[in-house]
């Protein structure tokens, strides 16, 4: 039963109609959530001001928590998030579109070369926020990639985590990514880190420790917003994405 759920799934998100409605009715319920939630958000004003005062930031979102964040989106300043174009990345990018949030397509695993490009040029020269789900495409949940640190490099921009938790939500444990899906009618929280600044100068030793305190500071944030709502923390995972099996 659940082998045959999961093939209709699939099949459904490769549909350009399917996918489209789907991604609408992602959009309507993370709005009813993040309206019919208390979230606790103490820091999100200090964020606000960091992104005033820089014009554009690099925001990092672990994979499994990155459903609720544009929510909070200040539509002030200009968004774009890197997202997958295949099935499930393109049923969060029609979610983001939703959002009014701009769309670069690619990963690290696929399109790379021309999605850094214009990432790029959206943070340095258009002088736009870029988001980077830095665990993803495949894993592990809550492992760090450098890309977000070479942008930081060479744009001069700050890197800030963003993560969240909710009292009650569904926790997809069989997923690499563990991912959280809240329901509405809630209480949250919603952590930033402080701007990290990358020295264009640092050497591969350097650069490898600050990828380190960067991902250990998104790490406890995420498993403080678990604990401070007496959840039990969803700890940084060692699976990785299965490729799915070719129609």
């Amino acid at each position: 039963m659940a082998k045959g759920i999961k093939k209709v799934t699939r099949k459904l998100l490769k549909s350009k109609f399917a996918s489209a409605i789907m991604g609408y009715i992602v959009y309507l319920y993370t709005k009813l959530v993040g309206l019919t939630t208390l979230w606790k958000k103490d820091s999100l004003q200090e964020f606000y001001k960091v992104w005033e005062k820089e014009k554009s930031i690099i925001i990092i979102i672990w994979h499994g928590r990155a459903t609720m964040i544009p929510y909070f989106w200040n539509k002030k300043r200009p968004l774009n998030a890197l997202v997958s174009m295949h099935n499930d990345g393109m049923l969060m990018a029609r979610l983001l579109k939703h959002y009014g949030l701009g769309i670069i397509g690619g990963s690290t695993t696929s399109n790379a070369a021309q999605a850094a490009i214009g990432l790029m040029k959206k943070i340095k020269y258009d002088n736009e926020t870029i988001a980077i789900i830095p665990d993803g495409p495949i894993g592990p949940s809550m492992s760090m990639n450098m890309s977000p640190l070479y942008f930081a490099q060479k744009s001069g921009k700050p890197i800030i985590g963003i993560t969240y938790s909710t009292k009650r939500a569904k926790i997809f444990h069989k997923s690499w990514d563990e991912m959280m899906f809240p329901y509405p009618f809630n209480r949250g929280v919603i952590n930033f880190t402080q701007p990290f600044y990358i020295k264009e100068d640092l050497t591969a030793e350097e650069l490898e420790a600050e990828r380190k305190k960067i991902e250990a500071a998104m790490r406890e944030l995420s498993i403080e917003a678990d604990k401070s709502l007496g959840r039990k923390p969803i700890l940084p995972g060692t699976r990785v994405k299965k490729k799915k099996p070719a129609a």
